[in-house]
This record gives C-alpha cells, sequence and structure tokens, in this order.
C-alpha cells in the first residue's frame, strides 16, 4: 500500500480534527462556534422525536445502514450523515432510549417485555405528542453532549460519551435509581447466577412498570441472556474484531480513514435481525469499531499513508497490527460486559454497554497518542492528521 494513497477524511461538522500529529486540545470558541448554528439544533429535534417514535434499536438499526453505504459504496457521504444530526445514536438512539424510560414511569408501555419496560429499546413508541417531546428534548441534549466533548477534543469518541450522558440524565428525570439496587439473591454486581436459576425479586425491592409487578421482575437482568458469559463474549470480540480489521484493511486503499468504520456498520446493521425477534443474533459494534481503529492506527503501511512519517513511533506490519485490532475486539467485548453488569443487569431503564465500552476503548487509544506512543488514533478528536 504507498503514502500516496488519497485519503477521506469524515465530513460531519468537522467530525475529523485536522491537527497534523501527536494530541492537540480544542477549545472553548470552537465549542460556541458549533452550538451557534441552528441547523444541527434543528436536526436533533427531528432525529429526537424519530428516535423515539421508532424505537431506539431500529433506529440505530438505519444509523448502521447509512454508515455501510458510506463505506461500501457511498464515498464516505452516508457515514457522515450516520454520525450526524437526525441518524446519529447519540441523537436517535438515544432519544428513543429516554423516550422508552420516560413511557414505562407512566405505566403506559406494555411491551411485552420479560425485564422491566423501561429497557425494551426494541418498541416503536408511535407518534403521541408527549413522546415525540420527551424524544425531541434528548435528541437535543444528545447534539449538545458531543458537541462540548468533540469541540474540546477530549480524545475519544464523543458519540458513545453523550449517550451515556443522556442514559444517566433520563434515569434521574424519570425517577429511577441511576445504578440500580442489586437483589438480595445477588452476591455483588457481576453475579448473574440468580438470571440462571430464574429468581425473581423480592417484594418490594424495586418498581413495577405498569405490566409487571416488581416482585415479577428477575432478580437480575442482563443485557443480552444470550451473550454475557466472559468466555463466549470474549470469543465473539476477538473473531467480531479480526473481521472488522481485516474489513479495514481492504477498504483503506479506496477510502481511507473511513474504513475504519466499515465493520460498525455492518454490526450496527446486522441488529435488525435481533429487532424482529432472531434468536442468538450477537451484538459486537463495540467490538468492531476499536478493533478496526487500532488496526489502522498500528499498520505501518497505513500510518505512513496518513501521516506521512517513514518513520512512525509504534508501526508494525499486517499481520502483526491486525493482532493488536483482534486484542482491542476482545478488549471491547469485556468492557462492554463489564459495564452492562454494573448498569443495566440491575436497573430499569437501558445503559449502552456497547457505549461505554467504546468511551473507554477509544480512551485508551487517545491516550496512547497524548503519551506519544502512537502518532495517531485515525479518527478520535484531537489525535488526527
Amino acid at each position: 500500500m504507498e503514502a500516496e494513497i488519497l485519503l477521506n477524511a469524515v465530513d460531519f461538522g468537522d467530525v475529523l480534527l485536522q491537527n497534523g500529529g501527536g494530541y492537540s486540545g480544542g477549545d472553548f470558541d470552537a465549542v460556541i462556534d458549533a452550538l451557534d448554528d441552528p441547523e444541527p439544533w434543528l436536526g436533533a429535534l427531528a432525529g429526537g422525536a424519530f428516535g423515539a417514535a421508532l424505537g431506539a434499536l431500529p433506529a440505530f438499526c438505519f444509523t448502521g445502514f447509512l454508515v455501510i453505504a458510506g463505506t461500501l459504496g457511498g464515498g464516505g457521504q452516508g457515514v457522515g450523515i450516520g454520525f450526524g444530526p437526525v441518524f446519529g445514536p447519540h441523537i436517535s438512539f438515544a432519544a428513543g432510549a429516554a423516550a422508552a424510560a420516560y413511557a414505562a414511569s407512566r405505566g403506559d408501555m406494555e411491551s411485552g417485555m420479560g425485564y422491566h419496560n423501561g429497557k425494551d429499546i426494541t418498541f416503536a413508541l408511535g407518534n403521541k405528542p408527549d413522546i415525540l417531546a420527551v424524544g425531541a428534548a434528548f435528541g437535543a441534549l444528545g447534539l449538545l453532549f458531543e458537541q462540548i466533548s468533540r469541540n474540546l477534543a477530549l480524545p475519544l469518541d464523543p458519540i458513545p460519551l453523550s449517550i451515556c450522558i443522556s442514559a444517566i440524565l433520563h434515569r434521574a428525570f424519570f425517577g429511577y435509581s441511576i445504578v440500580g439496587k442489586v437483589s438480595s439473591k445477588a452476591n455483588g454486581y457481576f453475579d448473574m447466577g440468580p438470571f440462571e436459576r430464574e429468581e425473581t425479586r423480592d417484594p418490594g425491592e424495586v418498581p413495577g412498570d405498569g405490566e409487571m409487578a416488581g416482585e415479577e421482575r428477575l432478580a437480575v437482568e442482563p443485557w443480552l441472556g444470550h451473550q454475557y458469559k466472559w468466555g463466549q463474549v470474549a470469543a465473539i470480540g476477538a473473531v467480531s474484531g479480526l473481521a472488522a480489521a481485516v474489513v479495514a484493511n481492504a477498504l483503506f486503499g479506496s477510502i481511507g480513514t473511513n474504513a475504519a468504520f466499515a465493520g460498525f456498520g455492518i454490526s450496527a446493521a446486522s441488529l435488525t435481525f435481533l429487532n424482529l425477534g432472531v434468536a442468538q443474533i450477537p451484538v459486537t459494534h463495540h467490538m468492531t469499531l476499536p478493533a478496526a481503529t487500532a488496526y489502522m492506527a498500528t499498520h505501518e503501511d497505513v500510518v505512513t499513508a496518513v501521516t506521512g512519517n517513514p518513520d512512525p513511533a509504534f508501526a508494525m506490519g499486517a499481520a502483526p497490527a491486525l493482532i493488536i485490532g483482534t486484542l482491542f475486539g476482545v478488549i471491547g467485548a469485556l468492557v462492554g460486559e463489564a459495564h452492562q453488569r454494573v448498569f443495566y443487569a440491575h436497573s430499569s431503564t437501558h445503559f449502552d454497554p456497547p457505549a461505554a465500552s467504546i468511551v473507554v476503548t477509544t480512551l485508551i487509544m487517545g491516550l496512547l497518542v497524548v503519551a506519544g506512543v502512537w502518532d495517531y488514533a485515525v479518527w478520535v478528536p484531537g489525535t488526527t492528521f
């Protein structure tokens, strides 16, 4: 792969802060300038209402399809739309999750989910004005947090950071516990045993949801009943991480740094089948995104092509870089599982484990650039060329 390869930066609200090497922080003037533009705000209001009406997970599947279109056939434009106002998951997905929490808090949802209804991100909430208003409000909040993080150039992915903040806020606003309450039948946050034994909550331990009394709820409600055992989680992280890194390697020559997002798009779009009720579908976007990014940040041909540096600080051949990508896929998987055990399994609304995982894995990569170990982290704010 030659250093003269034409690179295509993702063009959505200056998602890549071009700085020419190393880490370069943002500033508050950039934040003010970004927030002063009315068009993203209008898009966020519409996108939040869209996510509330359609449901968080169906809205996120649209993100996946747009990213696939951008990376595999659209020259990058679909990536910008998929991560921008309207369809960005910090807007439509986060707003859909907030709307579900709101509807469940009022006893209006009754989705038929075996967990608390506030966790049902597959359920379309329709066109009630209050639902749309909640979605629009959280869409605007999602844009706010994402733009602050992005324009301050915090060295992590601002989109999942915004999703996590939004989840904390919807729990606070609608009367839910921020972390949740561990059942008396569980031995701490990490114990999934009560789920396996199908044990239920003690009376009065947690609230019901208008469809199911609190004591009818499972004592532990893991994020994915088919994807929580550590060994299985690590295995799917390795496989999906390697696959995403290989795809990024194949696409870099034609679409540049947008290749880092191809695996994410495929992972996100595959959740359409999960939403349709197909059993055992794995959730992998928090594995594929860091894996492809880590591969591109460490493969010597890619690093040299992007940075113009013939002697990068940390770079290796394709095969070792693919192994690094695979490792980050495993890390993403395990970090996501740890977050679901703390923030999801004992609570009553959706806190997104993949979002939390991507925050952690991209922060690791960003800090490697800050420390001078890596030359860049592909698309992570403050670390790009």
